[in-house]
């Protein structure tokens, strides 16, 4: 694999020794080599091979260049900006800060080892779902999880959180889809307009509407029997909603999610996400809510981090407790672990995670 190139524009503001640091740690964590290097004018901020990641920082002609057919960058904004359009091939991460660039170094290395087909669903730019399918010699993890019937491959739709603001994307959920594939399944990373810039109709919407195109992805490997909507944190609460709206799934995950919109909306929950996200008006967190919209009627997998926020882990115990009074047929996994862990293939509860979900869609 060629190696990894950072290079940082003109005029960024950040510690130059902490971002070798990210830089170093994260290629050694993804076994790549790599490198940093500091751009002094805007046309040395142009790809010279390997895997770019480029930082333009606030100099115009440097953040023009995001929005120019120059291949298969990843532009990393320190700071949020909601208004560049990124050229072909391109992809755009901001305001995640200095720690972006962990990020920014994931997303460029996974979209060189692991191919997917992305398919619109919508005329809007985040309307999109990235599309896995197995090579024909997994699963590479082990034992097989997944298992082929006749009518094809079991597909996980995987929802990205990030309390639903739009500095947070669907390259979250990269590293499941490759664990995923390697198991044996098929994957449709789902993304969708946020509502802090589209509204909250629009979030829901698109979620359903993306669920809904797998079935017009014209993908003859797909058995579309055994499908599985599986949400991280804020995702986790679209995928619930939208399997309680009836959605075509034969399972529901959540992983550590917002499962109680009404007391995370009392408790203030990540510096008021649900307030922001919904707006003022306490009926509709009840409507959007699946606490609130139980029994889903849908067999469901509830995964928590007992190291993670204990707001959530309350919500998710509640939840499980209140789904198995309702009827639902619904299994509880609760494991050591932080609010990432869930997604972290290397941990112990994603691997039991993903077994779960194998023998729930066998």
């Amino acid at each position: 694999m060629s190696d990894v190139r950072v290079v940082v524009g003109p005029g960024v503001v950040a510690d130059p020794t902490l971002l070798s640091e990210v830089a170093e740690r994260e290629f050694a964590a993804l076994g790549v080599k790599g490198h940093i290097r500091y751009a002094r004018t805007v046309g040395e901020l142009r790809p010279d091979g390997g895997i770019p990641v480029i930082l333009p920082g606030p100099d115009p002609a440097a953040r023009a260049l995001m929005s120019e057919p120059v291949g298969p960058v990843v532009w990393l904004d320190l700071t949020r900006d909601d208004r560049v359009s990124p050229g072909k091939d391109a992809r755009h991460l901001h305001g995640r800060g200095v720690d972006g660039l962990a990020w920014a170094i994931r997303h460029a290395v996974h979209r060189t080892r692991h191919s997917a087909r992305r398919i619109p669903y919508g005329s809007h730019p985040d309307q999109w779902a990235d599309l896995y399918l197995p090579p024909a010699e997994a699963p590479t993890t082990g034992s097989p999880t997944a298992t082929v019937s006749s009518g094809g491959l079991p597909v996980i739709v995987l929802v990205h959180g990030g309390y639903w603001r739009s500095i947070w994307a669907a390259d979250l959920m990269e590293p499941l889809a490759a664990d995923l594939v390697g198991r044996g399944f098929a994957v449709w990373n789902l993304e969708y307009r946020r509502p802090d810039l589209h509204g909250w109709r629009a979030t829901t919407a698109d979620v359903a509407a993306g669920v809904d195109a797998l079935a017009g992805a014209a993908e003859p490997a797909l058995d579309l029997s055994r499908v599985a909507v599986a949400g991280h944190s804020a995702g986790a609460q679209l995928a619930l909603r939208a399997a309680a709206d009836g959605a075509r799934v034969a399972l529901a995950v959540s992983l550590a999610g917002v499962l109680d919109l009404v007391e995370a909306g009392r408790r203030w929950l990540s510096s008021g996400a649900v307030a922001s996200a919904l707006g003022p008006d306490t009926q509709v967190y009840g409507e959007a809510s699946p606490l609130a919209r139980l029994p889903l009627k849908v067999r469901q997998l509830v995964v928590q981090g007992s190291g993670d926020d204990l707001d959530l882990v309350d919500f998710s115990r509640r939840y499980a407790r209140a789904a198995k009074e309702s009827g639902d047929d619904l299994t509880y996994l609760e494991m050591s672990g932080d609010h990432f862990a869930v997604i972290d293939p290397a941990t112990p509860i994603w691997r039991t995670t993903a077994v779960a979900m194998a023998n729930a869609l066998r």
